[in-house]
């Protein structure tokens, strides 16, 4: 009898879960090997550091300072081309005016506008705010996806098929890629959204961006069917876009740019690497992660204001009895931070206004309880080599949620905002290195004599 299509690519059958016990039998590697043989895991060591792999002038991480000779954890800073984080927030709240495209100016081109630069810049990212004629119809309207993650990255795949010259990696071509893909991604992600929901069931309304309104305001728009946002919402977006623009070139999806750009690929394919790295839940989608956390901690909870009912929860998290019993807190540590996210630290301050004004006020209290209580308890079942304070993602979903964006809209808001600093570090990587990056893998098989099938 003839297998259905659907069994055939879709089942794990018996034969699957035998060949996959070969799998993990054969690719298992002793972690003691990694320690013998000073394999930096993760291209970092114990205590955080990462291997340095490349030079950029764009953007800093910042997390020690040099005291008496000695390196020590300091309060987290971030610099974008020099900038510090919190004073290019000030500036642009002080002014009242969006922040996104002036940023994104700074990042591509390396200097904070003039107000006519900025005013230029914002008609060319607008002008770009269009895609090829039926792309809508035929590209993101076909074979939706639940996950606007790959739904974006089919279609920056499929903008490749539309580029004259795609294929061009001199300097100019991949500034023109980059831009246009900059203003084309708040369309690729809301039109994604409303394309999966319309084949749900649910009405179908597709509204083309406004020229006049920022690119955190079109997103809102576009994305709502009465297409009303308030100022603050507009605010805090946009606020949420800078501080996700960039981070260095080390974390996993830039340094993916890095590496895809070093083979001479085009930048839709680079674009697209970039995207597929960043899905993952241990890189942008751990802000969908951290909400989910607390939507189960809510349920498990008869009284969020009883400190020992959320020590008990967050033991059961750390001890695998909870959630998804992974045995992690999300939202909790960072690969670079080690005392406090400059990131989170600015949220934070706009979470507590919004959630007061949204009327979530308790719910942003059990976020703050556990954001003081989580370190504590971290420290006591773990042995950490550094501090563990809350990271951006700890609050992003909060924020999204309270501003009624969808769950499966948060990582692609994320890359919304990190596209500019993969566009900027494709342009370095491009202009500096001529390089392929290879790094090295030790290998441990033994070598062996070839048998006969017959004698096997």
């Amino acid at each position: 009898m003839a297998k259905d299509i659907d069994s055939i690519f879709f089942d794990i059958t018996p034969e699957i879960e035998e060949l996959a016990l070969k799998c993990e039998t054969n690719n298992a590697i002793d972690k003691e090997l990694y320690t013998k043989y000073e394999v930096k895991r993760g291209l970092r060591d114990l205590n955080g550091k990462g291997v340095l792999a490349g030079l950029t002038n764009i953007s800093d991480v910042c997390a020690s300072k040099i005291v008496d000779g000695k390196s020590v954890p300091c309060e987290g800073n971030l610099y974008y081309r020099g900038y510090n984080i919190k004073d290019l927030v000030k500036g642009f709240l002080d002014a009242k005016h969006p922040g996104f495209e002036e940023t994104t100016y700074l990042l591509l081109f390396g200097e904070l506008p003039t107000k006519k630069e900025l005013k230029d810049f914002q008609d060319m990212l607008a002008e770009r705010r269009m895609l090829p004629p039926n792309f809508v119809r035929d590209v993101i309207m076909k074979a939706p996806s639940h996950d606007m993650m790959n739904s974006i990255t089919r279609s920056i795949l499929q903008l490749y098929s539309y580029d004259a010259k795609a294929d061009d990696t001199s300097i100019p071509n991949v500034l023109r890629q980059c831009l246009n893909l900059i203003a084309q991604f708040p369309m690729l992600m809301v039109y994604g959204y409303h394309a999966y929901n319309y084949k749900r069931g649910e009405d179908l309304y597709i509204y083309a961006p406004n020229p006049e309104l920022s690119t955190a305001e079109n997103i809102l728009m576009m994305l709502r069917e009465d297409r009303q946002y308030t100022e603050l919402e507009a605010k805090i977006l946009d606020m949420a876009l800078v501080l996700h623009m960039d981070h260095g070139g080390g974390n996993n999806s830039t340094f993916t740019t890095h590496v895809v750009t070093s083979s001479g690929t085009d930048t839709y394919s680079t674009i697209a690497a970039a995207m597929a790295s960043l899905k993952g839940p241990k890189h942008g989608g751990a802000n969908i992660k951290v909400t989910r956390m607390f939507e189960d901690m809510k349920k498990n909870l008869t009284d969020w204001t009883d400190d020992d009912q959320v020590r008990a929860y967050l033991e059961a998290l750390l001890e695998k009895r909870a959630f998804d019993k992974k045995g992690l807190i999300y939202g909790m540590g960072h690969a670079v931070y080690s005392i406090s996210d400059p990131r989170a630290d600015i949220f934070k301050k706009f979470v507590k206004q919004l959630a007061h004004e949204k009327g979530h006020d308790a719910e942003y209290a059990l976020y703050e309880k556990v954001e003081h209580m989580a370190p504590q308890i971290i420290g006591e079942k773990r042995h950490i080599y550094k501090g563990v304070n809350a990271n951006v993602d700890f609050y992003s979903g909060l924020v999204y949620s309270m501003l009624d964006l969808p769950s499966s809209l948060y990582t692609p808001i994320f890359a919304a905002a990190r596209i500019v600093g993969w566009s900027a570090h494709r342009l370095e990587e491009l202009q500096n290195v001529d390089k392929i990056i290879r790094p090295a893998y030790k290998p441990l098989a033994p070598y062996r004599e070839y048998k006969n099938l017959d004698d096997r």
